[in-house]
């Protein structure tokens, strides 16, 4: 008989030696897998190490793509830990790049120290708004957020969609779909060769972290994650948690969008994401929802992104690889977190067996009976 037993504990150690453990057998599985599609695989990490580390550009670029989604995965990870499952980040994410366009292209003469700000609150807010829609439905409805929270991702993207092929489509385009670009003030500096989200997005995590250890609101959104039936017996306002969190789950969302419409599209694209945001559930869970950690692994993973479109253009690689690859070491790494937590063991139950035993006992005593 397999029996699947809780642990009571497990040392740091022993969590980091499986995790460790998961990430080399994770390698192993897609070098295997590599093998059988005729490929070296100690050429294929080289590579995907050389394209994404190699060169002070590709570097760049890494860090570029690593930005959004160390953003975007920070959304993600304060609705987890209320156990909100929010997986509406691509819809958040386009809603706030199309409020900072709102502003960008109403105010084009504003100077940047103030249309820069105005934009980022503003992309804040229409994440945070778009956020809130499937909150206050299942707060009023009971609706599962899961999937209002997907339907709306597609709505936002097809209203974008609509806005490049329709009202706000570039007349000076050449007859191409575009949106027009944001005037140079709407664009967010450059710094060591980099646009400044790469210091704003740490400087978010620090807050978030803050938030989450240090405040009273931090305390609340954990104890609604474990419990909501102890977060109202303690007497918190289960409602207002709630809506707080995931309007800051989504209002980061937002400032993602806002920072890769100004930085890097400098306009507004339905290509704008790139499906960052669901890569974003994979990041943060795999951080273990801590905003430290979502820095490292949203780098790890853009490593594998830039590192696949390196192998497509210089061994004509499919980049799809790089997908295989995120998709094996997600498998084996949340394998490993399955035996943090638990223990698997052979044989019968020694409380199972004791039971059948006493039931035989007495249904001999009871035939024995007159």
């Amino acid at each position: 008989m397999l029996r699947i037993i809780p642990r009571a504990e497990s040392s740091p150690l022993r969590e980091h030696g499986l995790r460790l453990a998961g990430v080399l057998a994770a390698l192993a599985a897609s070098g295997l897998i590599m093998l059988i599609l005729g490929y070296n695989p100690l050429d294929i990490y080289g590579r995907l190490a050389a394209g994404s580390l190699g060169t002070a550009y590709r570097l760049r670029n890494t860090i570029q793509k690593a930005i959004p989604l160390s953003v975007l995965s920070l959304g993600t990870l304060i609705a987890f830990r209320m156990k909100f499952w929010n997986i509406g980040q691509e819809g958040q994410f386009y809603m706030g790049a199309y409020g900072a366009s709102l502003a960008a292209f109403a105010f084009p003469g504003l100077p940047a120290p103030l249309l820069l700000p105005l934009m980022f609150l503003i992309g804040l807010a229409f994440g945070a708004a778009w956020a809130l829609i499937p909150a206050l439905l299942k707060a009023r409805f009971s609706t599962s957020e899961t999937l209002v929270t997907l339907m709306l991702n597609y709505v936002a993207a097809k209203w974008v969609s609509y806005l490049q092929y329709g009202p706000w489509r570039d007349p000076a385009g050449s007859g191409f779909p575009k949106i027009a670009s944001f005037s140079a003030n709407a664009v967010l500096p450059s710094l060591a060769g980099l646009h400044i989200g790469w210091i704003i997005t740490p400087v978010l995590a620090l807050a978030l972290w803050f938030v989450l250890k240090k405040t009273r609101l931090g305390y609340e959104i954990d104890v609604l994650g474990e419990s909501e039936a102890t977060a109202r017996y303690a007497g918190m306002h289960v409602l207002r948690i709630m809506v707080v969190a995931v309007a800051v789950s989504g209002g980061l969302c937002g400032a993602a969008g806002m920072m890769q419409a100004s930085a890097v599209e400098r306009s507004l694209s339905e290509q704008l994401s790139g499906g960052l945001g669901f890569t974003a559930v994979i990041t943060s869970w795999l951080s273990r929802l801590s905003p430290p950690a979502v820095l490292v692994v949203s780098f790890l993973f853009s490593m594998l992104i830039q590192g696949g479109s390196f192998l497509q253009s210089s061994l004509q690689i499919p980049a799809s690889i790089s997908q295989v690859l995120q998709g094996i070491i997600i498998f084996f790494v949340l394998g490993s977190e399955f035996f943090i937590r638990y223990r698997v063991r052979l044989g019968v139950a020694k409380d199972t067996a004791e039971g059948e035993a006493e039931g035989e006992a007495e249904g001999e005593a009871e035939g024995a009976a007159p």
